[in-house]
Formats: C-alpha cells, sequence, structure tokens
C-alpha cells in the first residue's frame, strides 16, 4: 500500500497555485525553474588593466610604507630649545644647521684605513653650513671650521665644569659641548636662530653616496691628496662613497684652503640632494629604501624635526642646484690668523654682520655678498 506524498507548500500544479510561467515539464513531469545565467568570467583586457593598475600602485605604497618608517626611525636627539634664554629672536624664513661630523661610528678598522679618516676620539665636525629658505629662494652658507668665533659659557657635559665664554675656533665648540653649544656658538656670532638641525657622519655619508649610485662631480685639474686619498684626473667622474668622502675632506690641493674645500663641500652637497630627488631614486622603493636607509645610519637631528622638514631640506638643497638659491662663504679678512689656538679664519665684521642681517630678515642678497 502506498502512502500519498504531501506536496511542499506553494507548488506550482496544486490546488490554489497557479502555474510558474515559463515553466515546463521535465523528464520526471514535475516542474522546471528558471535559472539565472553563470557569470561572465572578467574579459582578459579587465584583467590586464587590473593588473596594472596595482602594479603601479605598489610602488606608491611602499614609498609611502618607508616614508613613515623613516620618519619613526629618526635620531631626533638634540634639542633646540635647550638654551632658550639666550637664543636670539625668530628671523623670517627658515635657518637649517648642515653639520658633516668626523664621527666614526659604523667604521671597522679596515674601512678606517680604506677611507683614510684615523682613528681620532671624540667629535669634531668636518663641515658647518647654514642654509637660509625664505622668500627669495635658498642660501647655503658655509662657515669655515677654522672661524675665530666666540664660545659662550658652558657646562661640560663629562665633567660637569664650568667654563667662562672665550674666542676659539668653532670647531673647537663641537668638541667641547657637542651639537648643543655649536649651536649656541653659531647663533651667539651670527645672530641667526638656527630652526633645525641636521648632522651625518662617515660612514652614513659613504653609504648614503653608494645608495644613490654615486654622484657626477667635475674637477678643473688633476687632484691627489695623500691624506684624504683623493686621487682624480682632470674632467668628470662618477664618485662613489669613498671617492666623495676624500672629495669634500681635502684641502691640501686647494688655493684657499678651508675656504676652497667648503666650496666642494656646497657644491657636492648640492649634487647629492639633487640625484636624491631624481625620480629614478625618490620613486622607486628599491632604490629608494636603501638611500634612507644610508642615511639614517648616522643622521642625527634636533627634536622638531619631520620627514616634512626633512624633505624640505633636500628641495632647498636641489634647488641650489638648479639655480634657485646660491652658494657663498663668510665674507672673511684673513686666512691665516694668529691666534692662541693656532692658525685661523677671521671673518669680515663689517660684511659678515650685513650678511648675517640680510638673511635673519629674509632679504635679497647684496651684490657685494654674493
Amino acid at each position: 500500500m502506498t502512502k500519498d506524498i504531501e506536496a511542499p507548500p506553494g507548488a506550482a500544479g496544486w490546488p490554489g497555485v497557479p502555474p510558474q510561467r515559463g515553466g515546463g515539464t521535465g523528464s520526471g513531469g514535475g516542474p522546471s525553474l528558471r535559472r539565472r545565467p553563470p557569470r561572465q568570467p572578467a574579459s582578459r583586457r579587465r584583467r590586464i588593466a587590473r593588473t596594472v593598475t596595482l602594479l603601479l600602485r605598489l610602488p606608491l605604497l611602499a614609498a609611502a610604507g618607508t616614508y613613515v618608517w623613516a620618519d619613526s626611525a629618526l635620531d631626533r636627539r638634540v634639542d633646540l630649545d635647550k638654551a632658550a634664554a639666550d637664543r636670539p629672536p625668530h628671523g623670517k624664513g627658515t635657518n637649517y644647521l648642515i653639520v658633516g661630523s668626523d664621527s666614526r661610528n659604523g667604521l671597522s678598522g679596515a674601512t678606517k684605513k680604506q677611507l683614510h679618516t684615523g682613528s681620532a676620539d671624540g667629535g669634531r665636525t668636518d663641515s658647518v653650513m647654514v642654509l637660509h629658505t625664505g622668500a627669495h629662494g635658498s642660501t647655503l652658507m658655509s662657515l669655515p671650521r677654522d672661524s675665530w668665533v666666540t664660545i659662550p659659557s658652558f657646562i661640560r657635559p663629562e665633567t660637569g665644569k664650568h667654563y667662562r665664554a672665550a674666542r676659539n675656533k668653532l670647531n673647537a665648540a663641537y668638541s667641547l659641548g657637542g651639537p648643543d653649544l655649536l649651536i649656541r656658538t653659531i647663533e651667539r656670532n651670527t645672530g641667526l636662530r638656527i630652526n633645525h638641525y641636521a648632522e651625518i657622519g662617515f660612514a652614513g655619508f659613504v653609504g648614503l653616496v653608494n645608495a644613490v649610485g654615486g654622484v657626477d662631480m667635475c674637477v678643473k685639474k688633476n687632484v691627489k691628496d695623500e691624506k684624504s686619498g683623493l686621487n682624480l684626473k682632470k674632467g668628470c667622474h662618477n664618485l662613489d662613497g669613498a671617492q666623495a668622502l676624500a672629495f669634500v675632506r681635502q684641502r691640501h690641493q686647494e688655493a684657499q684652503g678651508d675656504l676652497g674645500r667648503s666650496k666642494n663641500q656646497q657644491k657636492f652637497l648640492a649634487a647629492l640632494a639633487h640625484k636624491a630627488a631624481t625620480p629614478g631614486v625618490a620613486l622607486d622603493p628599491f632604490t629608494l629604501y636603501p638611500t634612507i636607509r644610508a642615511g639614517l645610519d648616522t643622521l642625527i637631528v634636533d627634536k622638531g624635526m619631520s620627514m616634512p622638514d626633512l624633505l624640505s631640506l633636500f628641495e632647498a638643497m636641489k634647488g641650489v642646484t638648479a639655480g634657485h638659491g646660491q652658494r657663498i662663504n663668510v665674507p672673511v679678512s684673513s686666512l691665516g690668523f694668529r691666534t692662541s689656538k693656532g692658525s685661523a679664519v677671521r671673518w669680515n665684521t663689517a660684511r659678515a654682520n650685513k650678511l648675517f642681517g640680510e638673511l635673519r630678515h629674509d632679504r635679497p642678497l647684496s651684490r657685494d655678498l654674493r
């Protein structure tokens, strides 16, 4: 005896339920249901477009990630407000103090020998520059490290001993009190308020130059300097990190000694900033990351320095290279001024003060100062 099979409620063909329009009877005699056609796969052209879009975005995403990482990795150890009481008032524009130190941190014994850096202990400056940016472009001013200046009173960090203000070479300020005393010394002798500080050591400099693939530089004569290790023929060269360090350090082949070296340092630093800002470096994550990593190895900045500030510094340096700024030395009256601390560089007081005043008020430089 068969049992009646109940149909599910609402089934077509049963009392009270109208037949489904468009329905048919299959082989089993039951109703057939309309099915949606299967989704067509994305066209080949659309898939290619999506792939290209993704590939274009990847470098930007990688660059953005590197940017965020770099900002968090900055060594912000210099406190510009530490001695706010005796600092000059704020002027117009922005002043960056750029220091190349002779720190050997990160260099092995073999590398020191290869780079001709020696093994001196303690910290000293190898180059000191003030980059002023404002309404009239950028001005990169070198301060010779042997400049005869007044070092303000200070307390020696490692001994706690107090020293009164005294005349000495600019380089001594860094040796005696590090970046803090160097900043105070420059502010006291120029009247310029330093807004940001950036310092890089030997290892970071060499690594940075190598990371960008070297920097093109031309020399007007053969240069061979045993102390720095520089050996270049007259003409243009792509300098690697070791050659670049020797180039910015050598001064014995320069007719103007320390001033000649300052000009070489300005020229090279501007060219390095220009190279680092080219699309092949700045937009290529495989080059950008090693470049930033190399620079950060020995880079020291102030507590208020952000990545936008650092990028503004590089943009200003690039502008100097492109002709949108000027490279100058502080006016001097004597290169071999005799002092109790040895031979020093004496500034031309009247012309130097005129220069500092124009920078402080962000005015166009007078022709006699360019």
